[in-house]
């Protein structure tokens, strides 16, 4: 598990401002956080630095790139020692379709958020891919009718 760094007001508002605006100048932040310029680079080179801040990009909108279909996968395992947690993780990491996958605790062993352009694409994607993941041995799917809320993360702070 990572340190806890320790942020203050300062360090809280950059956050909330590029987590907003990404592509927001540094003289822009400086100036709506309350600093100068300089001490304005070295907070963000440091939250950068320790992996707080992990990267900027654009958001992508993807139902206007025709892949509106959403569907979340319970997938259980027939075994879950950590070598075969493994081999599932490497390869459940390397499927486009699969925008996460989280292990959780309950009847099943990782819930995956799968998008896809339609129903017939998914069902290919099940059948051919997620079932075919290492130590597969059942799934359960939940497809989305409306997302009420999904947005990037942000601190919100």
């Amino acid at each position: 598990m990572s340190e806890k760094i320790e942020l203050d007001a300062v360090d809280r508002k950059i956050l909330d401002m590029v987590s907003a605006e990404g592509r927001i100048t540094v003289t822009e932040l400086a100036a709506r956080v309350g600093l100068s310029k300089t001490p304005c680079q070295i907070r963000l080179k440091r939250l950068e630095e320790s992996h707080i801040i992990t990267g900027y990009r654009a958001n992508i909108d993807p139902v206007k790139l025709g892949l509106d279909h959403i569907a979340f996968v319970e997938v259980k395992l027939d075994d879950t020692r950590d070598a075969a947690l493994k081999a599932f993780n490497d390869r459940v990491i390397k499927l486009k379709e699969v925008e996460q996958c989280h292990m959780i605790a309950g009847g099943y062993d990782y819930l995956l958020k799968v998008r896809t352009q339609n129903m017939a694409d998914y069902r290919g994607v099940l059948g051919e891919k997620i079932s075919a993941l290492p130590h597969v041995s059942q799934t359960s799917t939940f497809v989305v009718m409306e997302a009420v809320k999904e947005e990037p993360y942000s601190t919100h702070l």
